[in-house]
């Protein structure tokens, strides 16, 4: 069985100007050279619109802290709590970045 993660892998890695890269040491997605989408220690983590990370940490999600203690203002970190809710933000987080 694969993870969330995987699935999102599957679902965007062809999506067009879409690669795989790594940041905070973990694999992610990247569009335009910059990673949008990453899973670490369990977590699917996105970059989106700081107003937008409001809104989900507001929902129970967690600011992205990269482990030096500083939380990030465009980075969201959210458990894992089933495939389609994982794609969903990981689509709206392409989307933030440029994507289609």
């Amino acid at each position: 069985m694969t993870n969330s993660f995987d699935q999102v892998l599957t679902a965007l890695g062809g999506a067009p100007g879409v690669t795989r890269g790594r940041m905070f040491g973990a694999d992610g997605l990247k569009f335009g050279g910059r990673v949008f989408a990453m899973e670490v220690k369990g977590r699917l983590v996105v970059k989106l619109s700081a107003s937008r990370v409001a809104e989900l940490v507001a929902a129970g999600c967690e600011r992205f802290d990269p482990g030096h203690g500083k939380l990030m203002r465009e980075w969201v970190s959210v458990p894992n709590e089933g495939p389609q809710e994982w794609l969903a933000l990981a689509r709206e987080a392409l989307r933030a970045a440029g994507g289609a």
